[in-house]
């Protein structure tokens, strides 16, 4: 073998040998290049994909982002992410915290707090925190807070759920939906675990985001002295509501002065506060001020609210009754649509358009948005209308 020989030789030796070094180091790390399969996404309902070997699930198959927060966090305010859940429900949990970390907060590390009327399991503990460099914290919710009080007359609340039920009323006859209701319009933000807290994001388990966010919307309220923003208005169920707009004229009566003259009065009436058109914004999702809640007008109107016994003589809502609230007793301008943020609370979303909907690479289809449906599009209408 001549000498030009023996070194191609080596060269071919060289390379096989660092070829199955490599190979064993990818086969050991779990390393693959193989294109994930985005399959198909759904608008009924989206596409559950493992994001890394190992890794939680996650809703959004088109993500590039990493979990991990960057290394330069931007400044934040002072804000916090609340979930109101229960043990059994943590698979939706961390998958609603999954994408929320990978569309904004693995940028700006936000604190999240838990809340359950029940002790959090070790597992649901360790399962929403590994998806987390942030802050996380879990409170235990106090007895009078949640459960349905001792002067409710019971025969009549049974009496109205049964009713209801007959009428197949979307949560007619569950106690427990009648709990959360009131918990969240009224309790929720005198947790001893928010007192420290100006800002709150409301983050439901099993919902989607389909978009980006590019910016900090804690930032933006601050910044814009904005006191709630939502990205879903509709129409209430009347059967849920019968009287609660009597009960907030009433209130209105006694205290007039609660209520600025350019509040968004004309969102819930169309002529004046003589009758609700029964918009509200849906409060599963809603980012907002504390101490709008926790400021005399909003705590006067709900204790009103509270002794009327509605929330279980009928089976009134948080969203109604926040958007209510905030509605009458704040200024107009202080009231903001999410239009960019893609959204799903089942069965409905909120996809953006155009710009927004190319600026936060959303997954969502535009053509299906609850915002194109005439049912809603009243209630969006007159939200633009109002603060034109």
């Amino acid at each position: 073998m001549n000498v030009a020989y023996r070194y191609i030789f080596l060269v071919v030796l060289v390379f096989l040998g660092l070829y199955f070094v490599f190979q064993a180091t990818v086969s050991e790390e779990g390393v693959s290049w193989t294109p994930p399969n985005l399959g198909n996404i759904s608008f009924h309902k989206p596409v559950l994909r493992p994001p890394h070997a190992g890794g939680q699930i996650i809703n959004n198959p088109e993500s590039q982002h990493d979990s991990a927060p960057s290394t330069s966090t931007p400044e934040r305010v002072n804000a916090v992410i609340v979930i109101l859940a229960r043990n059994e429900d943590v698979k939706g949990v961390t998958s609603s915290m999954k994408q929320l970390e990978w569309s904004f907060n693995n940028k700006y590390g936000y604190p999240y707090v838990f809340l359950n009327e029940k002790e959090f399991s070790e597992d649901f503990k360790s399962r929403v925190s590994v998806l987390t460099n942030s802050k996380v914290e879990f409170g235990l919710i106090p007895r009078d807070h949640w459960y349905q009080p001792s002067w409710i007359d019971e025969e009549r609340a049974k009496k109205a759920r049964e009713d209801m039920k007959t009428k197949n009323v979307p949560y007619g006859d569950n106690l427990g939906y009648r709990n959360m209701c009131r918990f969240n319009s009224g309790f929720f933000y005198r947790h001893e675990l928010l007192q420290k807290y100006k800002y709150y994001w409301r983050v439901e388990p099993d919902v989607t985001f389909f978009c980006d966010i590019t910016y900090d919307p804690f930032r933006f309220m601050q910044d814009h002295k904005k006191v709630y923003g939502f990205t879903i208005a509709l129409p209430e169920y009347i059967e849920t509501v019968p009287t609660l707009w009597d009960s907030t004229k009433e209130f209105l009566q006694a205290n007039p002065h609660l209520a600025p003259s350019d509040n968004g009065m004309s969102f819930l009436s169309d002529n004046g506060g003589e009758s609700y058109n029964y918009c509200h914004f849906w409060s599963n999702f809603e980012i907002g001020d504390l101490d709008f809640w926790r400021g005399e007008a909003y705590s006067k109107y709900f204790d009103f609210l509270d002794h009327k016994g509605g929330f279980y003589y009928e089976r009134w809502g948080d969203a109604p009754v926040h958007s209510i609230g905030v509605a009458l007793f704040a200024r107009k301008d202080q009231l903001h649509f999410f239009e960019d943020i893609g959204y799903r609370h089942e069965p409905i979303q909120h996809c953006p358009q155009g710009k927004s909907w190319k600026k936060g690479k959303c997954w969502c289809d535009p053509n299906k948005s609850i915002d194109l449906d005439s049912f809603a599009w009243g209630c969006i209408k007159r939200y633009h209308h109002l603060v034109q």
